[in-house]
């Protein structure tokens, strides 16, 4: 099957969706969290994760889309559905760039700790950066208030006092959340030495660059070398809510140097939201499977499930939040698939 991509610097060509499809979105994600639940502290990530996938991939096709995914399960997941290049959707309606992950935090979803998430986003064909060969980018991520200040080329210590400026706070006051991997110790104990507060985390840093995108959170940034195809949900996510992200390729080798080089990537340019996702048109929704800065995970009631969402419109800057409960014998029964 052809893929329809993008990479930085080509032009997008497609027609605009009409109506707000985050909303029909969020069954999506609610039933990918709904599943993926079940395999909450069971220690068997990829149980948790074919679960997340299965319903994903069932409820997209009642979706009215003709969508084609973009930024899928991916090559590193061997994944049977959701790869990059399938068409999802029930065919009809606007044509859209797709980009899922039906349960980003599957060892967070294992292990039973926070900030799991199902998140999917949409934007008009041929507008969303497929990554090629990079499966990983240097990120940095805040919301409006802090948006000129962020520079993914200064230092550390220079992003953390640009931001407190920019937020009228002292550096003390700033919180980073930065995925916690050796690569991370320089970037660790500069922003401490800044005087940041450092919120680290095991995995899945969309969650936490929407987060610094939102008040309230108790984010302010989130910063370091994370999956690129997260990096471009999140700048979906930010580029309907407000807020800036800016990115790198990392290469994590010379051999993937250099088949990004041959790609056509420029690996030292500053990959903007708008080069990440260049739609105006862009819909995200996100529910909660574990309890986290940004949503609550799925709560279990007697014969039922409480969600909590998130879904946005960029067009609009329209963000809300869905509180849902679900009868989980009458969904199984519609659905076929088993929920608890």
């Amino acid at each position: 099957m052809s893929q329809v991509t993008r990479a930085a610097g080509e032009s997008p060509s497609a027609a605009a969706p009409d109506r707000n499809l985050a909303l029909e979105l969020v069954r999506v994600t609610e039933a990918a969290a709904m599943a993926a639940a079940r395999w909450i502290g069971r220690g068997d990530k990829e149980s948790a994760d074919q679960a997340a996938v299965d319903a994903m991939r069932f409820m997209l096709d009642t979706v009215s889309m003709d969508g084609v995914v973009v930024i899928g399960e991916g090559e590193k997941d061997k994944a049977p559905m959701l790869f990059n290049g399938e068409r999802v959707g029930s065919g009809t309606g606007p044509e859209v760039d797709v980009a899922v992950d039906p349960l980003e935090g599957t060892r967070l979803t294992a292990l039973g700790q926070p900030n799991a998430i199902a998140v999917i986003a949409l934007a008009e064909r041929g507008t969303m950066f497929f990554p090629g060969a990079a499966l990983y980018m240097d990120k940095i991520a805040c919301g409006p208030e802090a948006a000129d200040a962020i520079d993914i080329d200064a230092s550390p210590t220079e992003n953390v006092t640009l931001v407190a400026e920019a937020k009228g706070v002292s550096p003390r006051e700033i919180s980073i959340v930065v995925l916690e991997r050796d690569r991370h110790e320089d970037l660790i104990a500069e922003l401490r030495a800044a005087g940041a507060k450092v919120l680290l985390i095991r995995d899945g840093d969309v969650a936490p660059a929407i987060a610094a995108a939102q008040s309230g959170t108790g984010v302010d940034l989130l910063m370091g070398i994370g999956g690129t195809p997260e990096g471009v949900i999140a700048a979906a996510a930010i580029k309907c809510s407000g807020g800036a992200l800016q990115g790198k390729l990392w290469p994590r080798n010379d051999e993937e140097r250099q088949a990004l080089v041959d790609g056509g990537y420029d690996i030292d340019r500053v990959l903007t939201t708008d080069d990440l996702v260049a739609g105006e048109d862009v819909f995200v929704a996100a529910t909660g499977v574990t309890t986290g800065a940004l949503l609550r995970g799925v709560q279990y009631t007697r014969g039922g499930a409480a969600t909590d969402s998130i879904v946005m419109r960029s067009r609009s800057g329209t963000v809300r939040r869905i509180e849902a409960r679900h009868a989980l014998e009458k969904l199984s029964q519609i659905s076929g698939l088993e929920y608890r």
